[in-house]
């Protein structure tokens, strides 16, 4: 199905969540106050994953499953003062746990396509030179592929009749 549509939230479980020298307040669902005057930039903050060992990591799964042959957008619900940074890293997996790529994101709203042979993924927010922020959710969403504009030319015919060319849009 496309235009599917899930929200990521930041879970009160402190499972894997950066906590050495860290206050995270948890004023709601949606809104998360997280403060470390001390953490260095390229840290991981927080990380959510889409296949889980629920016996070793004690957590659930808390990312959709994503194929390789759609096209998802991911926006990002965190606010962070000015001058200062985060980033998502999404890190792709095949079904033997190999490293199959991975998309970083510093945009607000990113489109991307993960590769053909994902199984599995994780997500993580990392300190891109923070040391405060709210953090709201991230939401995943399945973008329909645009339709390809077809145009008729008269430069081949092919047994009396015209050829169609579709005109690609590079992107």
């Amino acid at each position: 199905m496309t235009g599917e549509k899930w929200r990521i939230y930041w879970n009160e479980h402190s499972s894997e969540t950066y906590l050495y020298g860290s206050e995270i307040w948890y004023h709601g669902k949606r809104d998360i106050e997280f403060k470390n005057e001390l953490m260095p930039p390229g840290t991981v903050i927080k990380q959510w994953y889409s296949k889980t060992n629920y016996q070793l990591q004690r957590i659930e799964p808390a990312l959709p499953m994503i194929d390789g042959e759609g096209e998802y957008r991911i926006s990002v619900g965190i606010d962070c003062q000015e001058g200062e940074a985060w980033i998502v890293r999404l890190i792709f997996y095949d079904k033997y746990d190999a490293e199959a790529g991975s998309v970083t994101i510093r945009e607000g709203v990113t489109d991307f396509q993960c590769p053909i042979k994902t199984y599995s993924y994780k997500m993580q927010l990392i300190n891109g030179g923070m040391t405060q922020f709210r953090f709201h959710f991230i939401e995943i969403e399945e973008v329909e592929p645009e339709a390809e504009e077809e145009e008729e030319t008269p430069q081949k015919h092919v047994w009396g009749k015209r050829r169609k060319t579709k005109k690609q849009k590079i992107v």
